[in-house]
């Protein structure tokens, strides 16, 4: 069990002086494991949230590279990045901002061969993929050994966010009986403004951060939409 130190206790004061987070809180912040699918438009702000908040050990899976095309939306890199991979670069991010947080960087993609022994070992898993075959099967396995699983979406100026398998609720299947194919569309023709991933990766932190300190309502049974456009969030329980 990591305790805090002197210096987080100044680094964390902010959040160790709310009530429903306190040094408690903080410390168990400091001792969740995360494991994160995905460092790019998602990954990036709940990757950089993650570690400010103090999250102790967080592994990274992701097998990309940085193009050109990424630096629309994946704010945790830059011109200087490009053809570098993600996942190191991320370490190097989160370890800028609290050198403390253990990074495992995993340059592969999670399948069916891998995702039992990395989810198992996680206390929530947060979903920021872009292809159906990923999410369906983090679904399974997640609702498998019933950890909690961080969901996000984007497309255009839409974005949704709820949690599955927390506490026995809802799993993915359960919102989504049959999840298209992948392929469905191109990625050079779906339309995404910048800003869309970095307001949903920051609510899946937020999630994060509620389920691991055990204060506050979570998106469970409930799907949180909303519309950059519009100004508008809308909540559906299912």
């Amino acid at each position: 069990m990591k305790k805090l130190t002197e210096s987080d206790k100044i680094r964390f004061a902010r959040h160790i002086s709310l009530p429903e987070v306190g040094a408690e809180g903080q410390e168990r912040l400091k001792n969740a494991r995360i494991l994160v699918i995905g460092a790019g438009g998602l990954g990036s702000p709940l990757l950089t949230y993650l570690a400010a908040a103090g999250i102790g050990h967080i592994t990274i899976v992701d097998d990309d590279v940085v193009s050109l095309g990424n630096l629309q939306r994946q704010i945790l890199y830059g011109t200087n990045d490009l053809g570098k991979k993600k996942v190191h670069l991320a370490q190097l991010r989160i370890n800028a901002i609290y050198p403390e947080t253990e990074v495992v960087c995993l340059d592969f993609r999670i399948t069916s061969e891998n995702a039992d022994e990395l989810i198992q070992a996680a206390d929530v898993v947060v979903d920021c993929t872009d292809n159906y075959k990923t999410r369906a099967l983090l679904g399974e396995k997640t609702r498998h050994h019933a950890i909690p699983l961080v969901f996000a979406s984007v497309l255009n100026y839409e974005a949704q966010v709820t949690v599955f398998n927390y506490q026995g609720g809802p799993c993915l299947s359960d919102l989504f009986p049959e999840l298209p194919p992948d392929g469905l569309f191109l990625e050079t023709e779906i339309g995404l403004l910048g800003v869309l991933p970095g307001v949903a990766g920051t609510l899946q932190a937020s999630e994060v951060l509620k389920i691991i300190v055990g204060h506050g309502e979570v998106l469970s049974g409930k799907l949180l939409v909303f519309s950059l456009l519009e100004n508008r969030f809308n909540v559906f329980r299912f």
